[in-house]
């Protein structure tokens, strides 16, 4: 292990809050002199399939930690995700169900190994635990806090005085999470900033259990494509790790310029002396900003394809954007056609260029695909058999060849 105050510094490094910092240095110099490395855990609810930009955020710091040494733990929250967390919300979280929550937590686990050490990361499920514990054991977790103390949260504050309904089980949620802590004896605990009431909650369960509490650690937020709102698959504003190289690379070009040091900061797999540089040409006004942009974009495909998708990805982007042409690698779909033809709605749902025929006739109607490179307006086109397949474009990078049959 590296001394006290080097780790302390990399821990530090991009973190917003620290707390206790004090006992954090009493950890790090205990496990020191022991050789018994730190407990540091992270929990992800898999209430989507995928993990996107902004779980790598957290994902970078804990693969930090393994490299100083210590033992994480990648939690999946295949229980607690059946209550929802309730952080940030102005309205009770619509439950999910445990076959889609498994489901996910597959994918979650294997694109976390994209940045964590396969072979120094624990994985747990929160159901180990949390599903074994009685009336009388949830009684005693409930006994450990009180309700004036759930409504110090700022979002649960809110909803009450604006008299929105908050369900009992919302209240559950932080004391789910906090005993997590209490049955991983965790050292440390990261979160986004979002989590910081659930993170001290933690503390103060595990304080109860007769166990000292963790050190809690919190990490900005990434926001989203759209630059205001956090990033998020449900808002639409995210960058999945698993994109195809050519979505990552124009995504990360579509994001607004006051983000891109942010993202630089906390995505880019730049180091301390190259943020300084890119800080300082962001700082001069003859910087073009899409120029610097164009290099997170590569940096980021680089990472989760390989440096010949980035430059491929680099390529099509241009072709498609400057030279308003097609990628040169488009991928060919073979549709079965009704006797009169088949229906562009089925076409554009059919290819995945749409996700619904909803969405099909919207894009349409918005003037947002085209045939053949022509614009499409009418949503009752039919598609013929012929020799060549049709190129259909939605938006300004999707495409895709569809061969009827």
């Amino acid at each position: 292990m590296r001394p006290v105050n080097e780790q302390l510094e990399i821990i530090k490094r991009g973190a917003v809050d620290v707390v206790p910092e004090d006992l954090l240095i009493q950890k790090l110099q205990r496990s020191a002199a022991s050789g018994k490395p730190l407990v540091v855990k992270q929990g992800f609810d898999p209430t989507a399939p995928d993990i996107h930009l902004g779980h790598t955020v957290g994902l970078r710091k804990l693969r930090q930690f393994q490299d100083l040494g210590h033992q994480v733990v990648f939690l999946v929250g295949d229980f607690t995700g059946l209550i929802g967390d309730p952080s940030g919300r102005s309205e009770t979280r619509a439950r999910m169900s445990r076959e889609d929550l498994v489901r996910n937590a597959e994918t979650y686990t294997e694109q976390a190994f994209k940045i964590l050490d396969r072979a120094r990361t624990r994985i747990e499920f929160n159901s180990s635990w949390l599903a074994k514990l009685n009336f009388v054991d949830v009684l005693e977790l409930t006994a450990t806090q009180t309700v004036a103390r759930m409504l110090e949260r700022d979002d649960f504050e809110k909803r009450f005085k604006s008299n929105e309904p908050i369900s009992l089980l919302e209240f559950v949620y932080p004391l789910a999470q906090g005993y997590d802590s209490v049955a991983l004896h965790a050292d440390v605990e990261l979160g986004g900033t979002d989590q910081k009431f659930n993170l001290l909650m933690a503390r103060e369960i595990q304080r109860a259990y007769g166990q000292e509490p963790q050190v809690i650690l919190t990490v900005p937020l990434l926001v989203g494509t759209d630059g205001v709102k956090k990033m998020s698959k449900s808002l639409g504003n995210y960058i999945g790790i698993t994109d195809p190289p050519g979505d990552m690379f124009g995504k990360t070009m579509s994001i607004p310029d006051p983000v891109i040091l942010t993202y630089v900061e906390l995505v880019s797999s730049k180091g301390l002396t190259d943020l300084e540089r890119i800080r300082a040409r962001l700082k001069d006004p003859s910087t073009n900003p899409s120029h610097v942009k164009r290099e997170l974009a590569s940096d980021l495909v680089t990472q989760y394809h390989g440096e010949e998708a980035a430059k491929r990805a680099e390529a099509d982007f241009d072709r498609i954007h400057v030279q308003h042409g097609m990628p040169e690698h488009i991928e060919e779909i073979a549709l079965e056609a009704d006797p009169d033809g088949l229906w562009i709605i089925k076409a554009l749902v059919g290819s995945g260029l749409c996700k619904s025929s909803s969405d099909a006739r919207r894009m349409i109607q918005q003037g947002g695909v085209t045939v053949d490179g022509d614009k499409l307006t009418d949503v009752d086109l039919r598609l013929v058999k012929r020799e060549t397949a049709y190129t259909l474009k939605v938006g300004k990078r999707h495409f895709a060849k569809v061969r009827v049959g």
